[in-house]
């Protein structure tokens, strides 16, 4: 049970879902940042964005945003949960572009503390054709990330007791993105 009442069913809107209902007008601009850093037109694929946040959320142990974010990877990836499973094991064997794998190593270290991003971190993804871009919008899905994981766990919020939700809501947000979840 979440540490305050968000007025909801928690087994209806798990996690995030919750607390950024209780509170709309923090969890409109949340949104809108999740669906310009996930789904946004960009040179890395939602997949691998999403990708980068299951990565993220699985270091700080937030069962719920792990949860959701590898399902939501699943979905647009071509190889499914199976890489998905292998990144979180272990990127450096997962069989991922090396630019991927450096941008994993950029998230990984900003998980730790954003002080942890070394120049040699961000040469070693450019080396392997990560953009500016790329490399800034790694660092904040990163950071994002971590704070989404503080805001969930934080709360004390429940995720899905069935893990076939994650699989349903990765569809709807194939679909119809972020932003209909405080709608639904």
């Amino acid at each position: 049970m979440a540490h305050i009442d968000l007025g909801v069913q928690e087994s209806e809107f798990p996690g995030i879902r919750g607390p950024l209902r209780f509170r709309p007008e923090t969890g409109r601009p949340l949104l809108d940042l999740v669906e310009v850093l996930l789904r946004g037109p960009h040179s890395l694929t939602a997949g691998e964005r999403e990708l980068i946040a299951a990565y993220v959320s699985g270091r700080n142990e937030c069962t719920y945003c792990c949860s959701a974010h590898s399902a939501y990877a699943a979905a647009q990836l071509d190889e499914g949960m199976p890489l998905v499973d292998q990144v979180h094991a272990d990127p450096d064997r997962a069989p991922i572009s090396a630019k991927l794998r450096a941008l994993l190593r950029i998230a990984a270290a900003v998980q730790v503390s954003g002080r942890d991003v070394t120049a040699d971190l961000v040469q070693a993804a450019r080396t392997e054709g990560a953009t500016d871009l790329e490399i800034h919008d790694t660092v904040l899905i990163a950071a994002a990330f971590c704070m989404f994981n503080r805001y969930v766990d934080g709360l004390g919020t429940l995720p899905a007791a069935d893990p076939g939700w994650y699989a349903q809501a990765s569809e709807r947000i194939a679909t119809h993105g972020y932003l209909p979840v405080l709608d639904r």
